[in-house]
């Protein structure tokens, strides 16, 4: 996939130079074909930030209002494009403000490296200016941190980052630099990793449990895939579309492994989860054997524990050998990517339809259709829905657009209708549920595919947490088409309040701003949508504009996301209404 550049360089790989450790950083960085940073300058980093000057033409630099911002820019560049993400920052609060996006990286195993500045070597430990234990802070939010206080180090450590953030189960890694590192000099030459002793980043499924996975799945009478981002990690997409046709399997998706599969095909089911769809839930407990793809059985997936699927056997293919029986107890463990997994055992899979077993999802289907669907994308009352509103876009973006939300009622919703007939075209924030993800998300998103269409759907609340990164769309000139769904609410806290707080709504009335002249004062073209007549118009305006464009539709302040599990309850405890 094209990315925002494609600057090649003969020089990328400069053998035996004379540098500084600053210059270094950057050698590194076109070594590993990087291209784009996202970043935001001070003291500590500043003599990189003067080396990055010099290196104009080769490196791309995109200075985000603030760091958290950096990072999910990093988060959403690496989810489109397939490649490392780059974030950059200085010491102190610079360091402190990547946190969240790390956390955020690492729980969605995205490959992410942070590069930080730090205070020079004979201050660390004295509580300098803008000194902070980023190490420290750190460790359990990154897959490998370290501290360079040597220029020497800067080649073989920035090697070995890259390497550790792009293998395996991917995830994010921080390098935080002396200041005196920087100011340094070396003599430069790179060599990029290629293995870390200790660390195997891949096993290989054995033969056995190959075969006893193929016979169970051979046999069985409700065979059931669940599939998640580890498919769209490892390339699997087409493997994954074999299996279900050639075994006839119902598969259904995380949120995160959402455009795996192309949502309009006869043998995707839809979502599972606390806002799934009705039948993949329920019939989880039906299945005589789940074959779990690339998902790590979170506990938004499973609901309780004691109740997920005891009828089956269970057949688990994850490259992380720390999330097998974490979480759920597995008949069989297939450790390995899950393209090779996969294409190990397609040859071993007999061809089967299970008609009577995808009957069950269909006749749950239209039981949903009736009580939930059909009113959320047909509603005949007076307020706008969620759902209409991600319908329309649909419509709009002939179901190729790359669509990035925020947190919240909106995300369920755009989940659970949005489609898709090309993989990577879903990002969003999973585990770490992080509100203000989507705009600059959106930003990364779209340099890593400028000729896919960008669509940032947002709540009022998310919104507002990263909102200053509209300057950095403007700046850069970037295309993206952004709809705030505003129901002057924190959505999906108060949809709980109502539900199980006696609609106790504490601290979730939000009082907003005009949002429309907010955008226009970013000078960024903006409309405002209160009334259905005018929805698609709107949205067709909004899709055909070739520069960035603020969308807010007013929806209804009490619509709720259903279906429901409620927490802790089993998953066959599902609520339409």
């Amino acid at each position: 996939m094209e990315t925002i550049t494609s600057k090649k360089t003969a020089k990328n790989n400069p053998d035996k130079l004379r540098v500084s450790g600053a210059e270094a950083i950057i050698h590194c960085l076109l070594a590993e074909g990087v291209d784009l940073i996202y970043g935001y300058p001070g003291g500590a980093i500043m003599p990189v930030y003067d080396e990055l000057y010099k290196f104009q033409d080769r490196l791309t630099h995109i200075l985000t209002r603030h760091e958290q911002g950096a990072t999910h820019a990093a988060q959403g560049y690496a989810r489109v494009s397939g490649r490392v993400g780059v974030a950059m920052a200085t010491s102190g609060p610079g360091a402190t403000n990547l946190v969240t996006g790390l956390a955020d990286a690492q729980i969605d195993s995205t490959p992410i490296v942070c590069i930080t500045g730090q205070v020079p070597r004979h201050l660390l430990g004295s509580d300098a200016f803008q000194e902070t234990d980023i190490i420290g802070i750190s460790t359990p939010v990154t897959k490998w941190n370290y501290q360079i206080t040597k220029a020497e180090e800067i080649p073989y450590i920035m090697a070995k980052a890259f390497f550790i953030a792009r293998s395996g189960r991917p995830g994010p890694v921080l390098i935080d630099i002396t200041k005196n590192a920087q100011f340094d000099e070396l003599d430069f030459h790179y060599e990029a990793c290629k293995g870390v002793r200790s660390y195997p980043p891949v096993a290989k499924a054995h033969e056995k449990d190959l075969d006893a996975a193929a016979e169970l799945i051979n046999k069985a009478k409700k065979p059931y895939i669940v599939f998640g981002q580890g498919v769209i990690l490892g390339k699997a997409e087409e493997e994954l579309k074999q299996l279900v046709e050639k075994a006839g399997i119902p598969a259904a998706w995380t949120i995160l492994g959402l455009s795996a599969m192309s949502t309009e095909h006869p043998l995707n089911v839809g979502m599972v989860g606390m806002h799934g769809n009705y039948g993949p839930n329920v019939l989880t407990n039906e299945c005589d054997v789940l074959i779990a793809i690339g998902m790590r059985f979170d506990d938004r997936v499973t609901g309780n524990l004691e109740t997920y699927a005891k009828q089956a056997k269970i057949i688990h293919m994850e490259i992380d050998p720390a999330e097998i029986d974490k979480n759920v107890k597995v008949d069989i463990a297939l450790l390995g990517d899950a393209r090779e997994t996969l294409r190990a055992l397609l040859p071993r899979i007999e061809k089967n339809s299970h008609e009577a077993w995808r009957n069950e999802f269909r006749l749950k289907y239209q039981e949903e259709f009736r009580e939930v669907i059909e009113r959320d994308l047909h509603p005949t009352k007076a307020g706008l829905t969620m759902g209409e509103v991600v319908e329309e876009i649909n419509q709009a973006t002939k179901n190729k657009a790359v669509i990035v939300t925020d947190v919240g009622q909106h995300q369920m919703v755009t989940c659970r209708y949005a489609k898709f007939d090309q993989s990577k075209s879903n990002i969003t924030s999973g585990g770490l549920g992080t509100m203000g993800f989507a705009l600059p998300a959106a930003i990364g998103a779209k340099m890593g595919a400028m000729d896919r269409e960008v669509v940032a759907i947002i709540g009022d609340g998310g919104y507002q947490m990263t909102i200053q990164e509209l300057a950095t769309i403007y700046q850069n000139k970037l295309a993206i088409k952004i709809v705030v769904l505003n129901n002057d609410h924190l959505g999906m806290v108060r949809q709980w309040q109502e539900l199980f707080f006696e609609r106790r709504y504490a601290s979730t009335v939000m009082t907003n701003p005009d949002f429309v002249k907010i955008a226009e004062g970013y000078h960024i073209r903006a409309k405002r949508v209160t009334e259905r007549k005018d929805l698609k118009a709107a949205v067709t305006e909004m899709i055909a504009s070739k520069e960035p464009y603020f969308l807010e539709v007013k929806v209804e302040k009490e619509d709720n996301v259903f279906p429901m599990i409620p927490s802790g309850a089993s998953v066959s405890d599902i609520r339409l209404k």
